[in-house]
């Protein structure tokens, strides 16, 4: 804008100059007309470099300061890219440690799918899990409550016994887990006629380990006339009491309890509580003892104390006779000294 005033002016003077140039009379005036022209051009390239100079320090100055901000506003969009860059790599970092983990689970699946194919793991299966939820209720190895692996009179050996306070009394459990025929039984890409044959075979296993558990572990006067069949799959117990309710007449029959982990764990908690109620009963019947005896020897010592207050009342007041007697002597004594020696002599001689 400053250049464009000044060029604008200079303009201006340059017309004014070769007006005057051409109004001269004479050759001096001509002549004085072109130095003064000459001036005022070498004054206009003088000045126009002056301003262009100038001018090239203020756009250079601009230009460093926009390069400058442009280099700042770079370094923060950069910066701000590689912290976003690294978010993504870290969230596909964790991306890939969940799918080895999912690979990992799925390898145990299968692994624990392939254990639970053979009958005698499946058999230790349900036995480690019976006995974490026995430690886990009951506390690991309390030999008063739980016994595993227990043997009984008629040469069987109970998974557990369960000593449970009366009525429910000693109560074996043994875990169970028929898999095969209700693998087959629930399995969608089987015909109707087939899954029906697997059903009846489902409750044929599970009536055997009714019979078996009946016949092995209710012993008359041993333990008591009932015994809990473990389940260590929910999804079996499930299905027994949503659609075999035969099935559980025939345990009520039997009397034989199915239960599953949720289920055992429930009524563990219970007889647990009970076995706490006990035990407070207990310790409150000793504890209504102990007053008992606390009350007769508060009163005997009751009785010593009164006997003492009254041979204590007794010797107080012989203390205050012993005091009266004290304090009539002590007159006595000093009526004696005021009597004057001298004078009672004089009254003897007169």
């Amino acid at each position: 804008m400053e250049v464009i005033l000044l060029v604008g002016i200079l303009f201006n003077s340059g017309i004014l100059l070769f007006l005057l140039w051409k109004e001269s009379r004479n050759r001096q005036e001509k002549e004085d007309v072109i130095e003064r022209l000459g001036r005022f051009e070498l004054n206009i390239t003088k000045s126009m470099n002056q301003e262009f100079d100038g001018l090239k320090e203020k756009m250079e100055e601009r230009l460093d300061k926009i390069q400058e901000r442009v280099n700042l506003r770079l370094d923060e969009n950069l910066e701000k890219t590689n912290k976003t860059f690294s978010n993504v790599l870290e969230r596909l970092s964790k991306i890939d440690e969940a799918q080895k983990k999912i690979e990992s689970l799925s390898g145990d699946i299968l692994s624990l799918e392939s254990i639970l194919t053979d009958k005698k793991s499946r058999g230790i299966f349900g036995e480690v899990n019976l006995k974490h939820i026995l430690e886990n209720v009951f506390g690991e190895k309390n030999d008063t409550i739980y016994q595993l692996q227990c043997p009984l009179p008629n040469h069987t050996i109970a998974d557990c016994i369960l000593y449970a306070p009366e009525p429910l009394g000693t109560i074996a459990i043994d875990s169970k887990f028929p898999l095969e025929n209700y693998q087959m039984m629930v399995d969608k890409k089987l015909s109707q006629a087939e899954r029906v044959m697997y059903e009846k075979q489902f409750k044929n296993d599970v009536k055997k380990h009714i019979d078996a558990i009946h016949n092995k572990y209710i012993i008359e006067g041993v333990t008591a006339d009932q015994a809990i069949l473990f389940l260590p799959a929910e999804a079996i117990f499930a299905e027994i009491n949503a659609y075999h309710q035969d099935l559980i007449d025939y345990s009520y029959k039997k009397k034989v309890w199915i239960v599953s982990p949720t289920t055992l764990i429930s009524t563990l908690s219970v007889i647990q509580m009970i076995i706490k109620n006990i035990e407070k009963d207990k310790y409150t019947s000793i504890i209504h003892e102990e007053l008992n005896k606390l009350g007769a020897e508060f009163s005997r010592y009751k009785e010593r104390w009164d006997k003492l207050a009254r041979s204590i009342q007794a010797v107080n007041k012989d203390v205050e006779n012993v005091y009266i007697t004290t304090e009539k002597i002590q007159k006595k004594f000093e009526r004696i000294n005021q009597v004057d020696v001298a004078e009672m002599g004089e009254k003897e001689i007169e």
